[in-house]
């Protein structure tokens, strides 16, 4: 049906790979348009929206760790705090100072083949297990818990800063603390019990002997116990008010570690770092015998039991509120 010389409307349908365009349109019979055609025409495009992924901010983040780590680096060493952690520091140097100008009575001290297993004990049994496990409790327990007690921990939630990267930043701060101070106390105990009284088989020892071995092992071997226990402390301080309980029980479970059955003591921080140790010792006629763990398994093992500690940490710190007046 033709009304004024126009056509009847006809739809052109064209499809597009991005969309599909309708195209409905009246056109004068005599095949000129009119000077309306535009405005009677119209048009439909359908296009998928385009949803622009965003990197992640791993430049921002890193920043943020870095600013937070200056901030909790001085704290740790130049804080209040930090008093306790100099002594325990320095409480394994003070007795092997005060035994340099003159050699111990006994056989076993007058033997310098001996003095292998002479530190042997005395790193394992006070450097290791009393030491290193109590300033890192110190230190890690002390993150977060030192700045609820202090009233700050709002300022850096109240900051654009995620939770996930305070939490590293911390804990990345805590782990340098702890490697300078417990490393330069194992090495300075090593030097003070073997140089002062056989110099010259002490220098024969480390530079051409398995001594400069066995001193870079020991200080690998609390590196480690830095790693381990600080992922553990750090998050014994973020779940519990009081966080001295639960450091006591850790503290028994890993000193009663050569009492327990071999699939038991695989629960602990001290069997790992027992199994690296360059000189085992006897841990006594009572203790269970049991295999020690390859290095080429208890390290990766503590690396990825400490990420796992981590996660859990992070986890726990995005639901955490602060009440001050509860602490």
């Amino acid at each position: 049906m033709e009304c004024g010389g126009l056509t009847p409307l006809s739809f052109d349908h064209r499809k597009d790979p991005v969309g599909i365009e309708l195209t409905g349109q009246r056109t004068p019979k005599s095949g000129v348009k009119p000077p309306h055609s535009k405005i009677m025409s119209s048009t439909l495009d359908i296009i998928p929206a385009k949803i622009d992924k965003q990197p992640l901010p791993w430049s921002l983040w890193l920043r943020q760790i870095r600013s937070i780590f200056r901030l909790e680096i001085e704290k740790n060493f130049l804080g209040r705090r930090s008093i306790l952690l100099y002594l325990l520091a320095l409480l394994p140097v003070v007795p092997l100072a005060l035994l340099a100008p003159f050699t111990p009575p006994g056989r076993e001290w007058q033997d310098f083949t001996q003095y292998n297993m002479i530190f042997a004990i005395y790193y394992g049994g006070f450097i290791l297990r009393t030491v290193v496990f109590f300033g890192c409790a110190w230190i890690f327990m002390n993150l977060f818990r030192g700045d609820i007690i202090d009233r700050s921990l709002h300022f850096y939630f109240l900051s654009p800063v995620r939770r996930e990267v305070l939490v590293l930043g911390k804990y990345l701060s805590g782990l340098v603390t702890s490697i300078i101070l417990f490393t330069g106390t194992t090495i300075v105990c090593m030097l003070l019990l073997y140089l002062p009284h056989f110099y010259s088989d002490s220098v024969r020892f480390f530079l051409e002997g398995p001594g400069l071995g066995q001193l870079l092992t020991y200080a690998g071997v609390t590196i480690l116990a830095c790693v381990g226990y600080g992922a553990f402390f750090l998050v014994v301080g973020l779940f519990f008010r009081n966080p001295i309980i639960p450091a006591i029980v850790l503290y028994g479970w890993e000193w009663l570690n050569f009492l327990l059955p071999p699939l038991l003591k695989k629960i602990s921080v001290i069997h790992y770092l027992q199994s690296l140790v360059p000189v085992p010792v006897s841990e006594g006629p009572f203790a269970v015998v049991a295999e020690p763990t390859p290095a080429w398994i208890a390290v990766p093992s503590l690396v990825i039991v400490t990420a796992l500690v981590l996660i859990l940490a992070s986890r726990r710190i995005r639901h955490m509120e602060i009440h001050y007046g509860s602490d």
